[in-house]
This record gives C-alpha cells, structure tokens and sequence, in this order.
C-alpha cells in the first residue's frame, strides 16, 4: 500500500471515478465524510483540487482508457483492500445510426464498457478481501433507447450486463449496485441540452448530483447481508 494510501487505513477505502466534477464529485464528497477517497481523474491538478478539500483523500490520476495507466495507478495505489469502487467516470455521446462512424462508437464503449471491466478485474482482488463493494453509476438509456440514443444507450445496456454477471459471479463475496438515474444537473447535462437546442436550460427541475450520491450512500450503508442490486431515480418533473 502506498504511503499516502497507508496513512488512512482506520478509515474504510473508496476508490471514486469521475471525481473531479458533477456526479462524481458529489460522490467523493459524500463518502469523504467517513472514507479515505482515491479520487480518479485524468488532470493531475483537478484530482489534487478535490484531494485538497476532502478530510481523507489521494489521488488516482490515470487516462481510464489507457490500460498501461490504469494498471500503473492501481499498482501506485498499492491496494491490499478496497471497500468501494464506484464507476461514475463516462460519456454521453451518440448519434444516429446511420451517420455514426465506428470510432465514436468504439469511444463510447470504451470509456462506458470497456474501461469499467478492466479496472474491476485489476481491483477484484482487493474488493474480495474487504468483502467490498462495487457501484456503477448508469443511466436511465440503460433500460430504453430512442432515436438518435442508440450509441448512448447500447453502452449503458452493455453496462448493466456486465454489473448483473458480476453480481453473480461474485454474489456472497462482493455486492455489485447498478444506480440508474435520469437527467442530472451537471455540466454534461448542459452540454448535452446546449447539443439538443434548449437555451432556456433550468437545471433546478433535473436530479441534483447529491440525489445522486444519497443513493450511493444508501448501498454502502446497507448492512453487509443486504445488497441494493438496482436503483433508478428519477426527476419529478418530465
């Protein structure tokens, strides 16, 4: 375990990805109150400004598509245990079919699918010794798609069939959580109205990021014979 890591073993272990901002964010802090949080990132300077601000915290800065980085940051972080691994880091491209290339397509699943296996099987070891937990973040386009989702929404389908035999596989040793909610005000979010054409954007009638990381409390906190396998949260509001 690293020295950074090793100064914090009193306190149960998260590794967060995504931390520096929106969902992921809100994550690290919540659990920040009562973990040492591994923040994940790919800026060094934006992983170190949440480090900074958190009672408990290191950093984990890696490109999570880059399987020689992650590898190297798992292996810097010196993991004898991990408690909670939660995978919030992704992207919410997409387009239609038909005009689509193949390499926004492989980007995607990329980031969506492939880069949450890979950092699930280097910790697995760790997460089976702490009986831990791992939480994806997904989304509603998980359960449905529509036209022009097609790309979004078949990475976060993949996504809940990788959690679901995880879950499974792992079933007594470690819990697996797939939370899917609707549209959060983030600065993807944003973005993605900015893309659909809204300019009079009012985040206030979507899911705030810390809905979002109440329920990721309630899975960690859930005793250990009991497991939130699915939860979908959803804006009052249409």
């Amino acid at each position: 375990m690293s020295t950074s890591t090793a100064a914090a073993t009193e306190r149960p272990l998260a590794l967060v990805t995504g931390a520096t901002r929106g969902i992921g964010r809100a994550i690290a802090e919540d659990l920040g109150r009562t973990h040492h949080v591994l923040v994940g990132g790919t800026t060094p300077d934006r992983v170190g400004a949440v480090v900074a601000a958190l009672p408990s915290a290191s950093g984990f800065a890696a490109d999570l598509t880059d399987s020689a980085a992650v590898a190297a940051a798992v292996e810097e972080a010196g993991l004898e245990r991990l408690d909670v691994l939660v995978h919030s880091a992704g992207v919410a491209d997409s387009g239609e079919v038909g005009t689509a290339t193949s390499e926004l397509w492989r980007h995607v699943f990329e980031v969506n699918v492939f880069a949450v296996a890979e950092l699930t099987r280097l910790t697995l070891p760790a997460l089976r010794v702490a009986r831990g937990q791992v939480i994806a973040i997904n989304s509603g386009a998980g359960y449905s798609s529509r036209a022009g989702g097609g790309i979004y929404s078949g990475s976060k389908f993949a996504l809940r069939a990788l959690t679901d035999a995880l879950r499974d596989e792992e079933r007594g040793t470690v819990r697996v959580t797939s939370i899917h909610p609707g549209r959060v005000d983030t600065d993807m979010q944003r973005d993605l109205q900015t893309q659909m054409g809204n300019t009079d954007y009012d985040g206030s009638i979507y899911i705030a990021p810390q809905s979002v990381a109440d329920t990721v409390r309630l899975a960690v906190d859930m005793p250990e014979a009991s497991m939130v396998e699915e939860l979908s949260i959803r804006p009052v509001h249409r």
